[in-house]
């Protein structure tokens, strides 16, 4: 696909191609000049696992779960630590 380069310098990214990288308006690009090509990737506000982390919903507490796992736990004999 080809575009033009404005007299701003500005260039329209192709439907298509916004629409395959999932680009919206306002969102960040970062621009890589190398070996006589750019390169353009889209900024991501936040890694991707740190966007999901904690999202899990146990039906229990991550303690119950543990305990149903392994046992519960035993407490210490007298003197021993």
């Amino acid at each position: 696909m080809k575009t033009k380069v404005s007299e701003k310098g500005q260039v329209t990214i192709p439907k298509p191609v916004r629409d395959k990288l999932g680009i919206q308006v306002g969102d960040e690009l970062d621009f890589v000049a190398e070996e006589g090509r750019i390169s353009v990737t889209k900024v991501t506000e936040q890694d991707p696992v740190d966007a999901v982390w904690g999202t899990l919903k146990l039906p229990v507490s991550v303690d119950e779960w543990i305990d149903e796992l392994r046992g519960p736990v035993e407490p210490p004999l007298e003197g021993e630590l």
